[in-house]
């Protein structure tokens, strides 16, 4: 069964999006990711693939009423983004999984449709982001990846992919759609999805 695991967090100012929340106020920051998580979820629904949330923070996020409660849920728990999403994804007992955030506004279905197909014949593809990063990370067997090993990634850093692919020697590896993330109100301009007033301003 293909599984589609989106990484949330708990909207709450402070918590999350914080780079953007430097540009337009944290509480509008928070507020946007909420929107933007809601209208995701939705737009990603599809019977093609299961779809799973991996929240956080834990206690919080697994009982949390901002996401649908029909959508399943695992922690992240601790450590850097690597470590977390490598302990989701070994979770599912049986692959192909993509993994996405949820700050991703020009995702659609056909990007993810398109992510598993070219997941087909390869251990791993990426989805770069134009800022070094990358948007997706998709492993047809999840369970043969060591738990540590994304360890020396240069997280949030021009670096990030450059090195997840360095840690993966001897992978098949192949690449998605190039998609922007929004980290900052530039990136938020740069997706052409300009944000939506926020109730009460």
């Amino acid at each position: 069964m293909k599984t589609l695991i989106v990484m949330v967090k708990e909207p709450r100012p402070g918590r999350v999006k914080t780079r953007l929340g430097q540009d337009i106020g944290m509480i509008d920051a928070a507020w946007w990711f909420r929107h933007q998580t809601r209208t995701l979820l939705r737009t990603l629904s599809d019977r093609r693939w299961r779809t799973i949330l991996a929240v956080s923070p834990d206690r919080a996020g697994l009982t949390s009423r901002v996401w649908p409660a029909a959508l399943p849920r695992l922690p992240q728990g601790r450590g850097d983004l690597g470590a977390r999403m490598l302990r989701v994804a070994r979770q599912i007992p049986q692959g192909p999984v993509l993994i996405i955030g949820a700050d991703i506004p020009q995702v659609g279905p056909h990007h993810i449709a398109r992510g598993f197909h070219r997941l087909g014949g390869k251990d791993a593809i990426f989805g770069p982001a134009p800022d070094g990063g990358f948007w997706l990370m998709g492993l047809r067997h999840p369970q043969s990846i060591a738990p540590h090993a994304l360890s020396s990634v240069r997280w949030s850093s021009p670096f990030a992919l450059q090195d997840t692919l360095a840690c993966l020697p001897g992978r098949r590896i192949g690449f998605a759609d190039t998609l922007r993330d929004v980290d900052t109100l530039d990136d938020l301009r740069m997706t052409g999805r300009p944000m939506r007033a926020r109730p009460g301003i």
